[in-house]
């Protein structure tokens, strides 16, 4: 007779582990405790810049009446926002995608719609925004949406937030920077300040260069071993070297790792008050303006997520796509409602799928890991965007792969896709590449004699798109 080897603590936690494998359905989709783990980390430390971002952009601009919101409050309401959001989206959505607050949207506030009325009315209008998008997602009019897009143009919107957040890693690391007007020149970026110098640089470039060892050397952990052991060098040369400046965090080891967190912000907005601000007109093209930018970035970051993940059914839709868009509308109420601009889907929730995260069980470690940020943001913020840039490289490599899926022979497809593709990376926006596919698609199909192949709810958003990209004359036009 055999005897078991399993001691009672094994067995013990085999028993305890089942229920979770089972609700997350981990060994299902061919993922371990550890991969979620890990990747949980990995997204966590590629999206904490915006904890220190967010404060900086929002508490940087001044409302009409010349009010500033409080960084340190901003601080605050921003990581409640990511771990509350990330989390529910862990255990309603089950897919590994990260909520926090969303970059372009909040520039967006803080340059457009603030300087019209005073914050708690700005912020009024992004619940307004998140409440609209939550009753397109109940219609089952956002999720028609998204099933309505052929596969080789979910194809290219992957391929694009590759190419888009590869292209995030290199100018967050400085590695690419931006000529100034003055010099006059028709080359809009450069290498460096045209050469790489400093040693935040030479952190940069180590970053990539082992990252992408590990990834071809198939080192488990290998973008969060790389973060890591960049941050621990960005440690020491910080302390040995004089390095004027790391940019937005510097890796500094605080006196104090704990800090108290200030909810002053939760619940100070108006809903209605824009109108007594503006007219009735402008608040309908500011609100329009929110929910196409947040609705698309939405989309093009789920499909291009859990298209990496390889979680798309043989239909190419997103598995419980109705819950996910749902999370992510209340998401946009919730950042409203606490004034940190609306919350979304992160690209770098990418970062997490590439060290193996399939299920939402990931998002339970990086919903934790910013519910701690909320008392030990000193310590949390010490990453230089020069450790954790890389891994943004690492991942616009993986999902670039998907480009050898798209049938480039069919220049029908192949011209929206290629739009899409280059779109996104030259105007730094997820959403002006859909829009450029969306528009060549059925542009192209209507000519060739096609347009009933075109579904016609890709008829309405590119429509929609038209409008949003002439907005602008379109103020003119009205006397807005």
């Amino acid at each position: 007779m055999q005897t078991s080897t399993t001691s009672p603590a094994d067995t013990a936690a085999t028993r305890t582990g089942r229920p979770l494998d089972r609700f997350f359905r981990i060994s299902e989709r061919g993922s371990t405790y550890s991969r979620e783990i890990r990747g949980g980390f990995a997204t966590f430390f590629t999206m904490a810049y915006i904890l220190v971002l967010n404060p900086i952009i929002l508490g940087s601009a001044k409302d009409k009446f010349g009010e500033q919101l409080d960084g340190t409050q901003l601080a605050t309401a921003t990581a409640l926002v990511a771990a509350v959001m990330t989390l529910i989206m862990g255990v309603g959505g089950n897919l590994p995608l990260a909520l926090a607050a969303g970059l372009g949207i909040n520039v967006i506030v803080a340059v457009q719609v603030a300087p019209l009325m005073s914050w708690d009315d700005a912020m009024g209008l992004i619940v307004i925004e998140g409440l609209l998008i939550c009753v397109l997602v109940m219609t089952g009019l956002r999720e028609a949406v998204m099933h309505a897009i052929p596969q080789p143009l979910k194809q290219a919107i992957s391929v694009g937030i590759g190419l888009f957040i590869a292209f995030i890693g290199f100018v967050d690391a400085g590695f690419v920077t931006r000529i100034p007007d003055a010099a006059k020149t028709t080359v809009p970026v450069q290498l460096g300040t045209g050469t790489l110098t400093g040693w935040p640089m030479l952190v940069f470039c180590l970053g990539v260069l082992v990252t992408i060892v590990l990834l071809a050397r198939r080192v488990k952990g290998a973008i969060l071993i790389s973060i890591v052991l960049m941050t621990l060098l960005a440690v020491v040369v910080n302390s040995l070297a004089d390095v004027k400046s790391w940019g937005l965090t510097s890796p500094t080891l605080p006196d104090n790792p704990v800090a108290a967190p200030d909810f002053g912000l939760l619940g100070d907005f108006s809903l209605f008050g824009s109108f007594g601000q503006v007219s009735v007109l402008t608040v309908v093209l500011l609100v329009f303006t929110l929910i196409l930018s947040d609705f698309f970035d939405t989309m093009g970051t789920v499909v291009g997520v859990t298209a990496e993940a390889g979680l798309l059914d043989e239909r190419g839709q997103v598995p419980g796509l109705g819950r996910v868009l749902l999370i992510d509308g209340a998401a946009a109420v919730a950042g409203g409602a606490s004034s940190s601009s609306s919350a979304t889907t992160y690209i770098e929730s990418a970062a997490g799928v590439g060290e193996g995260a399939r299920t939402g069980f990931a998002n339970l470690i990086t919903g934790g890991l910013f519910a701690l940020a909320l008392f030990l943001t000193p310590v949390l913020t010490i990453v230089p965007l020069q450790a954790a840039s890389p891994a943004l490289i690492a991942v616009g490599f993986l999902m670039m792969t998907q480009v050898k899926h798209i049938d480039w022979d069919r220049f029908e497809l192949a011209i929206p896709a290629f739009l899409t593709i280059i779109v996104m990376p030259f105007t730094y926006s997820i959403t002006n590449g859909i829009g450029a596919g969306f528009i060549a698609y059925v542009i192209i199909k209507g000519c060739l004699g096609k347009a009933r192949e075109v579904h016609w709810l890709l008829w309405g958003t590119a429509g929609l798109f038209l409008i949003y990209f002439a907005i602008d004359p379109l103020k003119q036009l009205l006397g807005i």
